[in-house]
């Protein structure tokens, strides 16, 4: 049976990094937009969506398998509203005796306390997003921690009895050095955690960084510069007993987030929220984007959704092609038409496929596959 997971949508953020094109507002942003929603008033709302998700699907019956707070910075809410948040979940739909429930967080945005009531109140897994350990790099990203608070933040986790701990890592900013990179990992590995997410940074459309770009007051990141800092992150996580289960993502065994999991095997969620998206056999939905017009709906009693799209057999299967082939586990090649298996037998010779994987019927990346893993998806698909 497919499994039923849960994104909750925390769409407020202390000050905005130049990096980022997420759907988040500053406190500053909403007032000017003249709107009353805030991290105070914004908990009911979301309880309230949660009780019409519920009454409008009544019929399905899954518990929630895992859920995840972010973001935008979920603990600028209160911790003890974060809960409640959860609580709401858990009374209306159910959790499995697994359930994984994560936030992310800022290092800066939580204290000791926040961590303890979180954690009591049924929180199992925190995700910092620490994004690098040199000066110059979080200057230009235009973050507000400094290097040292995240793995305060980690021991604290730790302390208040969190079970997985995750921080997120950017690689490639202009300016970044190979040793600003081995730092960051020596930090890493001396801190306690399960789990870790590196992504490159790609200019957005739109950004800060994108407008300085190209003004050209800094170059745009170098994808063989990338590739390189890539081939550093899994050298020294692996050496710290971390293992690749997404293109993006290692973990020590049993550290692994189930909730990302679902995503990439296109499993079902709902997701609550301004912005945010839901997925149910085949269908796609998001909401409202705009925390003023989602609160609007929600206050009226009907759905906050902006529009939706069904997937036909041939999106359907792109995607499981796109989001499979980037898991450890592999895509099962009864996925791939005749074309595309003929495009695999040929990666197989150019190192990109696992060779033994193959002769199991899946098609597994090398680490050379890893690495352009997007232009081998669009030849297996096209």
């Amino acid at each position: 049976m497919r499994t039923l997971s849960s994104y909750v949508h925390i769409p407020f953020c202390a000050s905005r990094c130049g990096y980022c094109d997420f759907n988040t507002y500053t406190a500053a942003e909403l007032q000017r937009d003249g709107t009353s929603i805030t991290a105070v008033t914004y908990p009911d709302r979301v309880i309230a969506e949660v009780n019409w998700l519920r009454q409008s699907n009544a019929v399905d019956d899954r518990a929630l398998s895992t859920v995840f707070f972010g973001g935008g910075t979920p603990t600028l809410i209160d911790s003890n509203e974060l809960v409640r948040i959860l609580q709401s979940l858990k009374s209306t739909y159910g959790f499995t005796d697994d359930v994984e429930v994560t936030t992310e967080a800022n290092p800066d945005s939580v204290t000791q306390k926040d961590l303890e009531i979180l954690r009591a109140g049924g929180f199992t897994r925190i995700s910092f997003g620490h994004q690098s350990s040199a000066a110059n790099v979080l200057a230009l990203l235009e973050r507000t921690h400094t290097p040292g608070k995240t793995w305060q933040a980690v021991s604290d986790a730790r302390s208040a009895g969190f079970e997985h701990v995750s921080v997120d890592l950017i690689y490639g900013s202009p300016g970044e050095t190979d040793e600003n990179l081995i730092e960051t990992l020596d930090q890493v590995a001396s801190a306690d955690v399960d789990h870790v997410s590196a992504y490159s940074l790609i200019v957005e459309p739109g950004t800060r960084l994108a407008a300085r770009v190209a003004r050209g007051e800094i170059p745009n990141p170098s994808d063989d510069v990338a590739a390189h800092r890539y081939e550093l992150i899994d050298s020294k996580l692996r050496s710290l007993g971390m293992t690749w289960y997404e293109v993006s993502n290692w973990s020590k065994p049993g550290g692994e987030c189930r909730h990302n999991i679902a995503y990439w095997r296109n499993q079902d969620w709902l997701g609550i929220g301004p912005g945010a998206h839901a997925h149910s056999a085949g269908t796609r939905s998001w909401n409202l984007k705009h925390p003023a017009a989602w609160a609007a709906r929600v206050d009226e009693g009907v759905s906050a959704t902006a529009d939706l799209e069904v997937l036909d057999a041939s999106d359907i299967n792109h995607e499981d092609i796109m989001l499979g082939l980037r898991l450890r586990e592999g895509l099962a090649l009864s996925v791939l038409g005749d074309a595309g298996l003929t495009q695999a037998q040929l990666a197989v010779t150019e190192g990109l496929l696992d060779p033994a994987s193959f002769t199991e019927g899946k098609a597994v990346l090398t680490f050379q596959g890893r690495l352009l893993a997007d232009g081998l998806v669009a030849r297996l698909w096209a």
